[in-house]
């Protein structure tokens, strides 16, 4: 399917709301019905109409069906946030007593759902190196019914061998999710390598403003109907059609948005690696990565985030760089128009810094749609500083 026509028009029927270019917000809690026999047929299947906003919403539905589409899935259900379509994913693959396999340090809060929440219920987790498809065999059990991948990660961008995992969970009947966020259907398509269900954070690159949450997980329409049925009905945790529209909206311009995002990293990158005061480097296709010909093999581009060291870094250096910077707002997340900066020392106590622990030294930079030479200017002053 065309790429343009995913964006452009795909699910967007304008015959049906006055031929307005742009869709409709369909804010409305509920829909009515002019006969018992069509409220009878409603109630039968839930996913197949509208009855009630905290299940489908027509706005709500232009966006799963271009998500499905850009992702080569058949369906698609949108969250509230990604850790909501985590949490779906996770506890409908799971049950008392049954086993995950997941990479080491995941996502925050995909973590906290397997070590709070789920352990409750006797499910337990296996941490690993997801590098080698050696590893994820090694922490088979009889009863691991899912695993959890990120690839590559936000902060270090490991990768797994996508194919090789998927493969291996198909023979043993174990449900895979993968967190999709930086690359985007558009650099990386793992339903295609065979993952069972992906997630992204729509909150970044799909909205690309910073003004929203959303998270999205695709994969088939068997799969995600008992999702809809049960995890996402129960928790009411589906997005608003406010922000469904918003989601719409940036995704418009996702295509040309990581086109300027990918040429501004390369020459960020460069900079970067060619200043004396900056240490190591971390980016998933730069020369010096462990991983690198893995990541050309399953990814069509990557760029946004890098993450590096300062030379001789102490918390100090490193406060006085980032606090220095005055055109990279400090803040998490990505994928906005804005360029950002997330130093590792803030989440540790200063007592607790060990500089000799190079993760302890690592800053996080997002580059956003300014002018690459302006961010350089930027960044130079503040290395300066140091």
């Amino acid at each position: 399917m065309d790429l343009s026509y995913i964006l452009t028009e795909l699910g967007e029927d304008r015959a049906q709301y006055f031929n307005a270019v742009a869709p409709p917000i369909m804010q409305t809690s509920n829909f009515a019905f002019e006969t018992v026999a069509d409220l009878r047929k409603a109630f039968e299947d839930e996913m197949g109409g509208y009855i009630y906003s905290r299940g489908l919403n027509p706005t709500t539905d232009i966006l799963r069906k271009k998500l499905a589409a850009l992702d080569g899935a058949e369906d698609a259900l949108v969250f509230a946030n990604g850790a909501a379509a985590i949490f779906a994913g996770a506890i409908s693959s799971v049950k008392a007593g049954d086993h995950i396999i997941s990479v080491r340090n995941p996502y925050s809060w995909a973590q906290k759902t397997f070590d709070g929440i789920l352990a409750r219920f006797g499910v337990s987790t296996t941490y690993i190196d997801g590098t080698s498809i050696e590893n994820f065999k090694a922490a088979l059990q009889p009863n691991t019914t899912f695993i959890y991948l990120e690839s590559p990660n936000s902060f270090t961008y490991e990768l797994q061998p996508i194919s090789e995992v998927a493969q291996l969970a198909k023979q043993h009947n174990i449900t895979t999710l993968i967190d999709n966020s930086y690359c985007t259907p558009l650099y990386q398509k793992p339903i295609e390598m065979g993952i069972d269900l992906c997630m992204q954070t729509a909150t970044k690159y799909i909205s690309g403003h910073s003004d929203t949450l959303g998270g999205v997980l695709t994969g088939s329409h068997e799969r995600l109907k008992k999702i809809f049925n049960s995890e996402y009905m129960a928790a009411g945790n589906g997005i608003s059609p406010f922000n469904a529209w918003l989601l719409l909206r940036g995704l418009r311009t996702l295509p040309m948005r990581l086109e300027r995002i990918t040429q501004s990293t390369q020459q960020v990158l460069a900079y970067l690696k060619s200043h004396p005061k900056i240490g190591s480097l971390l980016f998933p296709f730069d020369d010096g990565f462990p991983q690198q010909t893995l990541a050309k093999q399953q990814m069509k581009g990557a760029c946004g985030l890098i993450t590096f060291t300062l030379k001789e870094g102490t918390a100090q250096s490193i406060t006085t760089f980032c606090e220095g910077l005055q055109h990279f707002l400090m803040a998490v997340s990505w994928g906005g128009h804005e360029s950002l900066i997330l130093p590792k020392v803030a989440g540790i106590k200063l007592e607790d810094f060990e500089p000799n622990n190079l993760t302890h030294q690592y800053i996080r930079m997002y580059v956003g749609l300014e002018d690459p030479g302006y961010l350089i200017k930027d960044i130079e002053q503040a290395l300066a500083r140091i």
